[in-house]
């Protein structure tokens, strides 16, 4: 525990001692560059705010998961200004004959600290908890079943109850096909009245140019229809 608090001991003096040095680099400048009595020594202070205004903004954008851009920018600008304080002070500029360059930065750093002051404090920080609304639960109330009706014959059980017999089919009413005819019975042709018939059709195509008709045969050999038609299939 000594240990412990003889180290942060250390830590503090060491900052203190640095800032102080820092403060008075500062205040030199300021002064050496034409700012006279309290606004020499309200430089240093804004230097320096500036730079733990930024490194505190860059700490909170960092635990929110935001970008640091932008407090990173601003750091930098305060460390530049405090790092060429303290190097200034050193030798490399002439404290008692200040270039006009260093009189112009001394001179617009307030408007500059103050922008970047206003844009690190509106700057987003981490987002603020809210308590979630408990969801409202909502009653589900029973679904009403639908009343069973009554039965006006109380004295009746289910044995008595019959199911209702099914309606008979209606007759079909389509009309039934009519057989089919029977086929005529084979009409034997002895073959020497083909060759006959097959003559005269041979005859009356050479004088016509055309088939003898089924009627014309008829007429010719005097037989009867159904002859007729077997003879006409067997001519060639």
């Amino acid at each position: 525990m000594r240990e412990y608090l003889a180290r942060i001991d250390a830590v503090l003096i060491q900052a203190v001692i640095a800032g102080a040095l820092s403060f008075a680099h500062l205040h030199e400048i300021a002064e050496a560059a034409g700012q006279t009595g309290w606004k020499a020594w309200a430089y240093p202070i804004s230097v320096d705010l500036l730079l733990v205004a930024a490194w505190r903004r860059i700490h909170i954008q960092r635990e929110a998961g935001h970008s640091a851009a932008l407090p990173w920018l601003w750091f930098v600008i305060a460390l530049a200004a405090s790092l060429g304080a303290n190097i200034g002070t050193a030798g490399m500029i002439n404290l008692d004959d200040v270039p006009q360059w260093l009189s112009i930065l001394v001179a617009g750093w307030p408007a500059l600290a103050f922008f970047g002051g206003t844009l690190l404090a509106h700057t987003p920080a981490r987002p603020e908890a809210t308590e979630d609304t408990p969801p409202i639960e909502v009653e589900q109330l029973p679904a009403e079943t639908p009343a069973q009706p009554t039965d006006p014959r109380p004295e009746l059980t289910a044995a008595n109850h019959t199911e209702p017999e099914p309606a008979p089919p209606p007759p079909d009413t389509t009309p039934e096909p009519d057989p089919a005819p029977a086929p005529a019975p084979a009409v034997s042709v002895p073959p020497g009245l083909v060759a006959h018939a097959q003559q005269i059709a041979d005859s009356h195509r050479q004088t016509t140019g055309t088939s003898i008709d089924p009627d014309t045969l008829s007429a010719r050999l005097n037989l009867p229809a159904p002859m007729i038609h077997a003879i006409t299939a067997q001519l060639t």
